[in-house]
Protein backbone atom coordinates (compact mmCIF):
# COMPACT_ATOMS: atom_id res chain seq x y z
CA UNK A 1 0.00 0.00 0.00
CA UNK A 2 0.97 3.48 0.30
CA UNK A 3 3.91 5.28 1.87
CA UNK A 4 3.43 6.33 4.76
CA UNK A 5 3.62 9.97 5.36
CA UNK A 6 6.49 12.11 6.18
CA UNK A 7 7.02 13.28 9.35
CA UNK A 8 5.85 16.68 9.80
CA UNK A 9 9.97 18.12 10.74
CA UNK A 10 10.57 17.21 6.95
CA UNK A 11 7.64 19.10 6.09
CA UNK A 12 8.65 22.39 7.88
CA UNK A 13 12.15 22.07 6.70
CA UNK A 14 11.01 22.67 2.88
CA UNK A 15 8.91 25.63 4.09
CA UNK A 16 11.86 27.33 5.72
CA UNK A 17 13.51 26.21 2.76
CA UNK A 18 11.67 28.70 0.32
CA UNK A 19 11.39 31.09 2.85
CA UNK A 20 13.99 34.87 3.22
CA UNK A 21 14.76 36.35 5.65
CA UNK A 22 12.90 39.89 6.43
CA UNK A 23 15.11 43.12 7.71
CA UNK A 24 13.76 42.29 11.30
CA UNK A 25 15.23 38.86 11.35
CA UNK A 26 11.79 36.87 11.20
CA UNK A 27 11.72 34.47 7.95
CA UNK A 28 9.02 35.49 5.95
CA UNK A 29 8.25 33.71 2.63
CA UNK A 30 8.31 36.04 -0.41
CA UNK A 31 5.45 33.81 -2.18
CA UNK A 32 5.51 36.68 -5.09
CA UNK A 33 9.19 36.23 -5.52
CA UNK A 34 9.06 32.45 -6.28
CA UNK A 35 10.58 30.81 -9.70
CA UNK A 36 9.49 27.57 -10.43
CA UNK A 37 11.49 24.90 -12.11
CA UNK A 38 9.49 21.88 -12.69
CA UNK A 39 10.71 18.45 -14.70
CA UNK A 40 10.02 18.69 -18.29
CA UNK A 41 10.56 15.21 -18.59
CA UNK A 42 13.50 15.59 -20.85
CA UNK A 43 16.46 13.05 -21.32
CA UNK A 44 20.23 14.63 -21.45
CA UNK A 45 21.25 11.92 -24.17
CA UNK A 46 19.38 12.14 -27.14
CA UNK A 47 18.26 8.54 -28.72
CA UNK A 48 15.64 7.12 -31.19
CA UNK A 49 12.23 6.61 -31.48
CA UNK A 50 10.15 2.83 -31.73
CA UNK A 51 6.69 2.45 -31.56
CA UNK A 52 4.11 -0.65 -31.80
CA UNK A 53 0.56 -1.44 -31.63
CA UNK A 54 -2.44 0.10 -34.08
CA UNK A 55 -1.16 2.17 -36.99
CA UNK A 56 -4.08 2.55 -39.34
CA UNK A 57 -3.62 6.33 -39.29
CA UNK A 58 0.21 6.30 -39.47
CA UNK A 59 0.60 7.02 -35.33
CA UNK A 60 3.41 4.61 -35.70
CA UNK A 61 5.48 6.49 -38.19
CA UNK A 62 6.59 3.63 -40.47
CA UNK A 63 5.09 4.90 -43.69
CA UNK A 64 1.17 3.72 -44.95
CA UNK A 65 2.14 0.40 -45.79
CA UNK A 66 2.59 -0.29 -41.84
CA UNK A 67 -0.95 -1.18 -40.16
CA UNK A 68 0.21 -2.58 -37.09
CA UNK A 69 3.38 -3.83 -35.34
CA UNK A 70 3.16 -6.32 -32.20
CA UNK A 71 6.38 -5.77 -31.12
CA UNK A 72 8.84 -2.22 -30.65
CA UNK A 73 9.90 -0.95 -34.70
CA UNK A 74 12.74 1.79 -35.02
CA UNK A 75 11.39 4.91 -36.59
CA UNK A 76 14.51 5.45 -38.57
CA UNK A 77 13.98 9.02 -39.70
CA UNK A 78 14.04 10.20 -35.65
CA UNK A 79 17.32 10.25 -33.93
CA UNK A 80 18.30 12.89 -31.44
CA UNK A 81 15.57 13.00 -29.92
CA UNK A 82 15.20 14.10 -26.53
CA UNK A 83 11.67 13.94 -25.60
CA UNK A 84 8.28 12.42 -27.00
CA UNK A 85 4.46 12.97 -26.48
CA UNK A 86 1.60 10.20 -27.70
CA UNK A 87 -1.65 11.64 -28.51
CA UNK A 88 -5.22 9.65 -29.23
CA UNK A 89 -4.01 8.80 -32.63
CA UNK A 90 -0.48 10.79 -33.55
CA UNK A 91 2.76 11.67 -31.60
CA UNK A 92 4.61 14.47 -31.12
CA UNK A 93 8.87 14.25 -31.09
CA UNK A 94 11.20 16.46 -29.67
CA UNK A 95 14.86 17.43 -31.23
CA UNK A 96 17.79 17.70 -29.29
CA UNK A 97 17.82 20.88 -31.43
CA UNK A 98 14.48 22.34 -30.37
CA UNK A 99 12.48 21.26 -33.72
CA UNK A 100 9.18 19.11 -33.47
CA UNK A 101 8.70 16.42 -35.63
CA UNK A 102 5.09 14.99 -35.76
CA UNK A 103 3.31 11.80 -37.06
CA UNK A 104 -0.34 10.08 -36.96
CA UNK A 105 -3.89 11.54 -37.51
CA UNK A 106 -4.74 14.74 -39.44
CA UNK A 107 -7.84 14.68 -39.71
CA UNK A 108 -8.19 18.16 -37.33
CA UNK A 109 -4.76 19.59 -37.62
CA UNK A 110 -3.31 17.69 -34.51
CA UNK A 111 -0.05 17.17 -36.79
CA UNK A 112 0.34 21.19 -37.07
CA UNK A 113 2.04 20.86 -40.86
CA UNK A 114 0.66 20.31 -44.61
CA UNK A 115 -0.11 16.78 -44.96
CA UNK A 116 -1.69 17.54 -48.41
CA UNK A 117 1.05 14.85 -50.25
CA UNK A 118 -0.73 11.19 -50.26
CA UNK A 119 0.89 9.45 -47.66
CA UNK A 120 2.96 12.08 -45.73
CA UNK A 121 1.23 11.64 -42.35
CA UNK A 122 2.49 8.24 -41.56
CA UNK A 123 6.12 9.16 -41.66
CA UNK A 124 7.29 12.08 -39.45
CA UNK A 125 7.74 15.56 -40.60
CA UNK A 126 8.76 18.89 -39.03
CA UNK A 127 6.61 21.66 -37.59
CA UNK A 128 7.13 25.05 -38.36
CA UNK A 129 7.37 27.32 -35.29
CA UNK A 130 8.61 30.46 -34.37
CA UNK A 131 11.71 29.25 -31.71
CA UNK A 132 13.64 26.37 -29.68
CA UNK A 133 10.80 24.18 -28.15
CA UNK A 134 12.01 22.78 -24.82
CA UNK A 135 8.84 20.30 -24.28
CA UNK A 136 5.65 18.73 -26.24
CA UNK A 137 2.28 17.40 -25.32
CA UNK A 138 -0.48 15.66 -27.27
CA UNK A 139 -4.17 14.97 -26.43
CA UNK A 140 -6.46 13.24 -28.60
CA UNK A 141 -6.84 15.58 -31.17
CA UNK A 142 -4.35 18.44 -30.37
CA UNK A 143 -0.52 19.40 -29.83
CA UNK A 144 1.29 22.06 -27.48
CA UNK A 145 4.97 23.18 -27.91
CA UNK A 146 6.63 25.45 -24.96
CA UNK A 147 9.30 27.82 -26.12
CA UNK A 148 12.70 28.40 -24.39
CA UNK A 149 11.54 32.05 -23.79
CA UNK A 150 8.20 31.05 -21.96
CA UNK A 151 5.73 31.03 -25.17
CA UNK A 152 3.35 28.23 -25.87
CA UNK A 153 2.09 27.61 -29.49
CA UNK A 154 -0.62 25.09 -30.01
CA UNK A 155 -2.54 23.57 -32.54
CA UNK A 156 -5.13 21.00 -33.79
CA UNK A 157 -8.67 20.94 -31.92
CA UNK A 158 -10.27 19.88 -28.61
CA UNK A 159 -13.25 18.17 -28.53
CA UNK A 160 -16.23 18.01 -26.35
CA UNK A 161 -19.65 16.04 -26.33
CA UNK A 162 -20.91 18.02 -28.78
CA UNK A 163 -18.47 17.42 -31.30
CA UNK A 164 -15.10 19.79 -32.59
CA UNK A 165 -15.04 22.56 -30.46
CA UNK A 166 -12.15 23.74 -32.50
CA UNK A 167 -8.69 25.09 -30.72
CA UNK A 168 -9.36 28.56 -30.63
CA UNK A 169 -12.31 31.07 -31.23
CA UNK A 170 -11.37 30.75 -34.66
CA UNK A 171 -12.05 27.26 -34.72
CA UNK A 172 -9.88 24.36 -35.64
CA UNK A 173 -5.73 25.47 -35.78
CA UNK A 174 -3.84 23.62 -38.63
CA UNK A 175 -0.54 25.20 -37.80
CA UNK A 176 0.99 26.16 -34.40
CA UNK A 177 -0.72 29.74 -32.92
CA UNK A 178 0.57 31.35 -29.57
CA UNK A 179 -1.76 30.84 -26.83
CA UNK A 180 0.51 32.41 -24.03
CA UNK A 181 -1.49 33.81 -21.37
CA UNK A 182 0.69 37.09 -19.97
CA UNK A 183 3.04 35.00 -18.11
CA UNK A 184 5.69 33.52 -18.41
CA UNK A 185 5.12 29.55 -18.89
CA UNK A 186 7.73 26.77 -17.66
CA UNK A 187 5.81 23.37 -18.15
CA UNK A 188 2.63 22.46 -20.28
CA UNK A 189 0.29 19.18 -20.04
CA UNK A 190 -2.02 17.73 -22.58
CA UNK A 191 -5.71 15.78 -21.11
CA UNK A 192 -7.42 14.38 -24.19
CA UNK A 193 -8.98 17.50 -25.03
CA UNK A 194 -7.68 20.03 -22.09
CA UNK A 195 -4.43 21.58 -21.78
CA UNK A 196 -2.68 22.93 -18.18
CA UNK A 197 -0.33 25.29 -18.41
CA UNK A 198 2.25 26.25 -15.33
CA UNK A 199 3.46 29.61 -15.11
CA UNK A 200 7.20 30.88 -13.96
CA UNK A 201 5.46 32.36 -10.79
CA UNK A 202 3.29 29.24 -9.93
CA UNK A 203 0.02 29.82 -11.19
CA UNK A 204 -2.02 27.06 -12.99
CA UNK A 205 -3.75 28.15 -16.01
CA UNK A 206 -6.32 25.82 -18.00
CA UNK A 207 -8.61 26.32 -21.35
CA UNK A 208 -10.35 23.33 -23.45
CA UNK A 209 -13.40 21.18 -22.45
CA UNK A 210 -14.39 21.28 -18.87
CA UNK A 211 -17.42 19.01 -19.07
CA UNK A 212 -15.42 16.88 -16.94
CA UNK A 213 -14.38 19.31 -14.51
CA UNK A 214 -10.68 18.56 -15.71
CA UNK A 215 -10.40 22.95 -16.22
CA UNK A 216 -10.99 23.48 -12.64
CA UNK A 217 -12.65 26.91 -12.94
CA UNK A 218 -16.31 25.73 -14.32
CA UNK A 219 -18.69 24.53 -12.09
CA UNK A 220 -21.26 21.78 -13.19
CA UNK A 221 -23.72 24.37 -14.16
CA UNK A 222 -21.43 26.60 -16.60
CA UNK A 223 -18.82 24.07 -17.93
CA UNK A 224 -20.59 23.30 -21.70
CA UNK A 225 -19.80 25.75 -24.62
CA UNK A 226 -23.18 26.77 -24.28
CA UNK A 227 -22.63 28.14 -20.59
CA UNK A 228 -23.43 31.77 -20.26
CA UNK A 229 -19.86 32.91 -21.71
CA UNK A 230 -19.75 30.30 -24.41
CA UNK A 231 -17.20 28.88 -25.99
CA UNK A 232 -14.67 31.96 -25.62
CA UNK A 233 -14.29 31.21 -21.82
CA UNK A 234 -13.32 27.72 -22.33
CA UNK A 235 -10.56 28.30 -25.32
CA UNK A 236 -8.94 31.41 -24.00
CA UNK A 237 -6.63 29.97 -20.90
CA UNK A 238 -7.82 31.14 -17.72
CA UNK A 239 -6.26 30.76 -14.14
CA UNK A 240 -7.78 27.71 -12.21
CA UNK A 241 -9.83 28.98 -9.24
CA UNK A 242 -7.89 27.61 -6.64
CA UNK A 243 -9.01 28.95 -2.68
CA UNK A 244 -7.97 32.55 -3.05
CA UNK A 245 -7.61 32.65 0.70
CA UNK A 246 -4.83 30.69 0.35
CA UNK A 247 -2.77 32.46 -2.03
CA UNK A 248 -1.48 29.20 -3.49
CA UNK A 249 1.72 28.51 -5.55
CA UNK A 250 2.43 25.65 -7.65
CA UNK A 251 5.57 23.56 -8.33
CA UNK A 252 4.44 21.15 -10.87
CA UNK A 253 1.91 19.97 -12.93
CA UNK A 254 0.03 16.56 -14.69
CA UNK A 255 -2.94 15.92 -16.67
CA UNK A 256 -4.87 13.02 -17.14
CA UNK A 257 -7.37 11.91 -19.86
CA UNK A 258 -10.58 13.93 -18.01
CA UNK A 259 -8.40 15.25 -15.04
CA UNK A 260 -5.89 17.49 -13.86
CA UNK A 261 -2.96 17.45 -10.81
CA UNK A 262 -1.35 20.49 -9.41
CA UNK A 263 1.65 20.35 -6.78
CA UNK A 264 1.54 23.10 -3.96
CA UNK A 265 4.83 25.20 -3.72
CA UNK A 266 5.57 25.01 -0.49
CA UNK A 267 4.42 21.77 1.49
CA UNK A 268 4.09 19.22 -1.92
CA UNK A 269 0.20 18.99 -1.64
CA UNK A 270 -1.41 17.51 -4.81
CA UNK A 271 -4.41 19.17 -5.74
CA UNK A 272 -6.45 17.27 -8.13
CA UNK A 273 -9.97 18.04 -10.25
CA UNK A 274 -11.47 16.18 -13.14
CA UNK A 275 -13.10 12.89 -13.12
CA UNK A 276 -12.99 10.69 -10.40
CA UNK A 277 -15.99 7.66 -11.51
CA UNK A 278 -13.21 5.00 -10.53
CA UNK A 279 -11.31 6.69 -7.63
CA UNK A 280 -8.32 7.57 -10.54
CA UNK A 281 -7.74 10.95 -9.00
CA UNK A 282 -7.57 9.88 -5.52
CA UNK A 283 -10.70 11.28 -4.12
CA UNK A 284 -13.03 9.27 -1.74
CA UNK A 285 -16.30 10.79 -3.36
CA UNK A 286 -17.21 8.68 -6.84
CA UNK A 287 -17.88 11.68 -8.67
CA UNK A 288 -16.96 14.72 -11.33
CA UNK A 289 -14.98 17.46 -9.13
CA UNK A 290 -14.81 20.71 -11.22
CA UNK A 291 -13.04 22.54 -8.34
CA UNK A 292 -9.67 21.80 -7.06
CA UNK A 293 -9.40 19.66 -3.52
CA UNK A 294 -6.24 18.22 -1.82
CA UNK A 295 -5.87 14.50 -2.28
CA UNK A 296 -5.03 12.90 0.85
CA UNK A 297 -3.72 9.70 -0.66
CA UNK A 298 -1.12 11.72 -2.67
CA UNK A 299 0.03 13.74 0.36
CA UNK A 300 3.26 12.99 1.95
CA UNK A 301 5.21 11.85 -0.76
CA UNK A 302 7.58 13.05 -3.68
CA UNK A 303 6.41 12.44 -6.58
CA UNK A 304 8.29 12.84 -9.75
CA UNK A 305 5.91 11.80 -12.40
CA UNK A 306 2.22 11.50 -12.68
CA UNK A 307 0.09 9.63 -15.25
CA UNK A 308 -2.98 9.06 -15.90
CA UNK A 309 -5.27 6.83 -18.49
CA UNK A 310 -9.18 7.08 -18.76
CA UNK A 311 -10.03 5.79 -15.70
CA UNK A 312 -6.96 4.62 -13.61
CA UNK A 313 -3.28 6.56 -12.45
CA UNK A 314 -0.29 5.89 -11.78
CA UNK A 315 2.58 7.72 -9.73
CA UNK A 316 6.40 6.99 -9.71
CA UNK A 317 8.01 8.38 -6.38
CA UNK A 318 11.06 10.11 -5.73
CA UNK A 319 12.89 6.40 -4.76
CA UNK A 320 11.17 5.00 -7.93
CA UNK A 321 8.70 2.73 -7.07
CA UNK A 322 5.13 2.59 -8.82
CA UNK A 323 1.97 2.99 -7.61
CA UNK A 324 -1.27 2.78 -8.74
CA UNK A 325 -5.22 4.15 -8.55
CA UNK A 326 -8.48 3.62 -10.01
CA UNK A 327 -10.08 0.71 -12.31
CA UNK A 328 -8.90 -2.73 -12.65
CA UNK A 329 -10.69 -4.11 -15.53
CA UNK A 330 -8.09 -5.25 -18.25
CA UNK A 331 -4.90 -5.59 -16.13
CA UNK A 332 -4.54 -2.20 -16.12
CA UNK A 333 -3.58 -1.93 -12.36
CA UNK A 334 -0.53 -4.59 -12.29
CA UNK A 335 -2.02 -5.76 -9.29
CA UNK A 336 -3.11 -9.22 -10.68
CA UNK A 337 -6.29 -11.50 -11.87
CA UNK A 338 -8.20 -10.89 -8.51
CA UNK A 339 -7.20 -7.09 -7.33
CA UNK A 340 -10.43 -4.72 -7.04
CA UNK A 341 -10.47 -1.47 -7.97
CA UNK A 342 -7.70 0.56 -6.00
CA UNK A 343 -9.16 3.35 -4.20
CA UNK A 344 -5.85 4.58 -2.43
CA UNK A 345 -2.75 4.68 -4.21
CA UNK A 346 -1.36 0.98 -3.94
CA UNK A 347 2.75 -0.12 -4.70
CA UNK A 348 2.76 -3.24 -7.34
CA UNK A 349 4.42 -6.20 -5.80
CA UNK A 350 5.99 -7.18 -9.50
CA UNK A 351 8.10 -3.91 -9.44
CA UNK A 352 8.52 -2.95 -5.65
CA UNK A 353 12.32 -4.14 -5.60
CA UNK A 354 13.19 -2.51 -8.88
CA UNK A 355 13.67 1.09 -9.47
CA UNK A 356 12.15 3.19 -12.36
CA UNK A 357 12.46 6.06 -13.59
CA UNK A 358 9.75 6.87 -16.11
CA UNK A 359 5.79 5.78 -15.85
CA UNK A 360 3.29 6.09 -18.67
CA UNK A 361 -0.54 5.39 -18.41
CA UNK A 362 -1.97 5.04 -22.06
CA UNK A 363 -6.09 4.91 -22.23
CA UNK A 364 -5.92 1.36 -20.35
CA UNK A 365 -2.47 0.29 -20.10
CA UNK A 366 0.36 0.81 -18.47
CA UNK A 367 4.00 1.39 -18.63
CA UNK A 368 7.41 1.42 -16.96
CA UNK A 369 10.66 2.01 -17.72
CA UNK A 370 13.47 1.19 -15.09
CA UNK A 371 16.89 2.70 -14.63
CA UNK A 372 18.14 -0.47 -16.38
CA UNK A 373 16.86 0.29 -19.39
CA UNK A 374 13.97 -2.22 -19.49
CA UNK A 375 10.28 -1.27 -20.53
CA UNK A 376 7.76 -3.25 -18.55
CA UNK A 377 4.04 -2.93 -19.66
CA UNK A 378 0.48 -4.54 -18.28
CA UNK A 379 -3.17 -3.58 -19.29
CA UNK A 380 -5.65 -3.81 -21.84
CA UNK A 381 -3.83 -5.57 -25.56
CA UNK A 382 -6.36 -5.76 -27.90
CA UNK A 383 -4.41 -3.88 -30.38
CA UNK A 384 -0.76 -4.96 -29.77
CA UNK A 385 0.04 -1.50 -27.84
CA UNK A 386 1.58 -3.63 -24.83
CA UNK A 387 4.30 -4.60 -27.61
CA UNK A 388 4.44 -8.28 -26.38
CA UNK A 389 3.70 -10.03 -29.58
CA UNK A 390 0.41 -10.78 -28.70
CA UNK A 391 -3.40 -9.06 -28.16
CA UNK A 392 -3.88 -10.84 -24.96
CA UNK A 393 -4.16 -8.28 -22.14
CA UNK A 394 -1.68 -8.62 -19.22
CA UNK A 395 -2.67 -8.13 -15.29
CA UNK A 396 0.89 -8.05 -13.59
CA UNK A 397 3.55 -5.89 -15.12
CA UNK A 398 5.79 -8.31 -17.84
CA UNK A 399 8.90 -7.44 -19.58
CA UNK A 400 9.07 -6.17 -23.13
CA UNK A 401 11.53 -7.97 -25.69
CA UNK A 402 12.05 -7.36 -29.38
CA UNK A 403 15.05 -7.64 -31.65
CA UNK A 404 14.65 -3.80 -32.29
CA UNK A 405 15.44 -3.22 -28.26
CA UNK A 406 18.65 -5.67 -28.67
CA UNK A 407 21.49 -3.21 -27.60
CA UNK A 408 19.08 -0.45 -26.90
CA UNK A 409 18.22 1.04 -23.44
CA UNK A 410 14.57 2.61 -23.38
CA UNK A 411 14.44 5.53 -21.34
CA UNK A 412 11.11 7.15 -22.15
CA UNK A 413 7.72 5.69 -23.00
CA UNK A 414 4.61 7.75 -23.97
CA UNK A 415 0.83 5.45 -24.04
CA UNK A 416 -1.11 6.61 -26.74
CA UNK A 417 -5.40 5.64 -27.26
CA UNK A 418 -4.26 1.94 -29.30
CA UNK A 419 -0.96 2.35 -30.02
CA UNK A 420 2.59 3.28 -28.28
CA UNK A 421 5.59 5.30 -28.51
CA UNK A 422 8.98 4.79 -26.66
CA UNK A 423 12.56 6.12 -26.74
CA UNK A 424 16.03 4.36 -26.37
CA UNK A 425 19.33 5.21 -26.29
CA UNK A 426 22.19 2.72 -27.86
CA UNK A 427 24.01 0.56 -24.94
CA UNK A 428 27.56 1.48 -24.31
CA UNK A 429 29.70 -1.33 -23.70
Amino acid sequence: MKMPPRKRKQALKRTVSNSSVSSSGSKKRKVEEIKVKPNLQQTTIPGLVLTFGQGDVGQLGLGEDVMEKMKPAIVSQLTDIIAIAAGGMHNVCLKITGEILTFGCNDEGALGRDTSKEGSETEPGLVEIPGKAIQVTAGDSHSAALLEDGRVFAWGSFRDSHGNMGLTIKGNERSPVEITPNAKIVKIASGADHLVLLSENGHVYTCGCAEQGQLGRKGSRNNSRYGRLGLASLLVPELAQFKITKKLKFSDIWAGTYCTFAKEYFNGSIYVFGLNNYFQIGLEEETTHFHPRISETFSGTEWKHISSGLHHTLALDEKGQVFVLGRKEYGRLGLGSNCTDAKQLTLIPALSSIKCIDIAAGSAQSFAVTETGELYAWGMGSSGQLGTGSEDDVDSPVLIKGKDLKGKSVVKVAGGGQHTIIMAVTQTV
